[in-house]
C-alpha cells in the first residue's frame, strides 16, 4: 500500500511538473494548441463585419430584404469585430459589438425607430484562454484565465431612474 501511495505521489509531481514546465516560444505555441484542443475547445470563430469602433445603429436596416445572420436580423444588432489579447492563446477572439444604445422598433407605419424605453445589452459566454507567464529561470509557460467575451446583444427594458 505505501508503494502504491508512493508512486501515485511521484506519478502526480512528474504529470504537474510536465504541464507547467517552461518552454521557448515555439513549444510554448506548440503546447498551447494541443492543451486548448484536449482541454479547451474553442467556438468556431466567425468573420469580422466591422473594425472595431465602428458603430452606427442601422435604422434603414429592416427596409432591406431580410437576412439569415442572426446580428442583422435582431431588434438590438450587432457586429463581430476581432479582439486582440497580446501574450494570450488564441491571441485573438471574435466579439460582438452593440451598434444601437436603444432597440428597434417597428411602427404600424412600417418605419423603424430606435426606443430608448429599451436597452441593448450585451451577452456574455466565459471562455477559457491561455496567458503566457514569465517562468522565473527564463522561458514561459501556460497559465488558464477565463475571460468574458461578448457573443450577441439583446433588447432589455430600460431602467427608469425614479
Amino acid at each position: 500500500m505505501k508503494q502504491i501511495l508512493v508512486l501515485a505521489l511521484f506519478l502526480g509531481t512528474v504529470c504537474s511538473c510536465k504541464m507547467s514546465r517552461c518552454c521557448n516560444d515555439t513549444e510554448l505555441s506548440e503546447a498551447a494548441e494541443k492543451r486548448l484542443r484536449s482541454h479547451y475547445p474553442q467556438p468556431v470563430d466567425i468573420r469580422p463585419t466591422a473594425a472595431p469602433g465602428e458603430k452606427k445603429c442601422p435604422l434603414d436596416l429592416y427596409r432591406q430584404p431580410l437576412s439569415m445572420e442572426l446580428n442583422v436580423r435582431s431588434v438590438s444588432p450587432w457586429n463581430y469585430v476581432v479582439q486582440t489579447l497580446p501574450d494570450h492563446f488564441p491571441s485573438s477572439s471574435t466579439e460582438a459589438q452593440c451598434l444601437c444604445a436603444g432597440c428597434l422598433l417597428v411602427q404600424r407605419d412600417g418605419s423603424v425607430v430606435e426606443s430608448s424605453d429599451y436597452n441593448s445589452r450585451s451577452v456574455k459566454q466565459s471562455r477559457v484562454f491561455l496567458k503566457r507567464e514569465s517562468c522565473t529561470t527564463g522561458g514561459y509557460y501556460l497559465r488558464p484565465v477565463i475571460k468574458e467575451v461578448s457573443v450577441g446583444c439583446t433588447c432589455v427594458k430600460a431602467i427608469s431612474k425614479s
